[in-house]
């Protein structure tokens, strides 16, 4: 029986030269939190974004001095740039014309179909794609009316309605996004929509807080739809650093096994027969080869005793002892060395590994 997730199978549509949906890898997304208008820190974030494994970057265009300051940042960077519109169509217009991969509108308030009309025409024109956002904070009035309040039930019958719209519209190039901050109405909204409708589907759990809550709440809402093969791609929404929202949008891909171009490092939690310290050892693992682009799970064991068994099924790792580590290959131990030169034992290991999927 296959480990492996099973995804729900997506049209697949095009930002720039990204593909999202379909057979395409799931992609992990972030936004800008400095004024769009100052050039200077604006493109300084978004490159810190790309190097820390962010696929696509959305920028918010609020105003005209924005709109100019955007077009610095869609000519600068290979990536997919998204403007982010609110209420202003023509801002979302101009902005595709500046170069957008994508335009995040939301129908709810950009002012009625006439307008969404315009702008994806003019998405249509220029090769631009787009992102139809479903909040539960900015549902239509016809239909709050109709359910009360926003239910999961509400969030999908908006979503379909406007994914129907631009496919009337013979217009296919757009995804879709429904977010709460509830975690269950997310989901339940995503499993209506998901069985009926093909559309590419942007995941994340909007408003998710601050530190440790809101990186388990994304991850819990996020990690549930992509468990049932929803989601192509995503955005962890956190209070602070954008940075952050990559590490932990790439953290959930490689836990379920959906990035696999990057080193997993795991370690045991510790125990009464550990002799060495696991975490000062498993970060210096981290710092050492966490930035490798190597399929392989890397694992650190407090104990030589167990270790190497408990962690079988990683491809290699350091069993520490008092003054001697044993370092496992696929479960068997090929190695004893002294603590000191355990890192370099390791990646010897670890480059046999690399030779050995190059040849193979």
């Amino acid at each position: 029986m296959s480990e492996s997730i099973s995804r729900r199978t997506s049209r697949k549509i095009r930002l720039k030269n990204l593909f999202v949906g379909g057979d395409a890898p799931i992609t992990v997304q972030s936004m800008t939190n400095t004024d769009t208008k100052d050039v200077k820190a604006t493109h300084e974030q978004i490159k810190r974004l790309v190097d820390a494994g962010c696929d696509i970057v959305r920028v918010s265009v609020p105003d005209e001095e924005s709109l100019k300051a955007f077009a610095v940042y869609t000519s600068s960077f290979d990536i997919p740039i998204v403007a982010d519109i609110h209420f202003n169509h023509k801002l979302a217009i101009e902005s595709i014309k500046a170069g957008a991969a994508c335009v995040r509108v939301n129908p709810g308030n950009i002012g009625g179909k006439e307008r969404l009309t315009e702008v994806v025409r003019a998405a249509s024109d220029f090769g631009c794609a787009v992102r139809i956002g479903v909040n539960a904070g900015s549902l239509e009035k016809k239909i709050l009316t109709k359910y009360g309040k926003p239910t999961p039930e509400a969030l999908a019958e908006s979503a379909l309605y406007w994914s129907k719209f631009l496919e009337d519209m013979g217009f296919l190039n757009f995804k879709v996004s429904i977010k709460s901050s509830n975690v269950i109405v997310n989901y339940k909204a995503h499993m209506i929509f998901a069985e009926k409708s093909k559309a590419p589907i942007h995941l994340g759990i909007t408003e998710a807080g601050i530190g440790l809550y809101g990186v388990v709440k994304s991850s819990v809402g996020i990690g549930a739809l992509l468990m049932t093969g929803i989601g192509d791609t995503i955005r962890v929404s956190l209070t602070g650093d954008p940075v952050r929202e990559v590490e932990v949008g790439n953290y959930i891909l490689r836990c379920l096994g959906l990035r696999r171009d990057t080193v997993e490092i795991i370690s045991c939690p510790t125990c009464a027969r550990r002799k060495i310290d696991v975490e000062v050892l498993a970060k210096k693992v981290e710092r050492k080869f966490g930035n490798l682009h190597i399929p392989i799970k890397i694992a650190v064991m407090g104990c030589e005793v167990n270790g190497p068994g408990e962690a079988k099924e990683a491809d290699c790792g350091i069993a520490g002892g008092k003054d001697f580590s044993l370092i496992f290959k696929k479960g068997n131990v090929v190695k004893k060395v002294p603590n000191h030169e355990a890192l370099g034992a390791l990646e010897e290991v670890i480059n046999e590994l690399k030779e050995e999927r190059d040849a193979g």
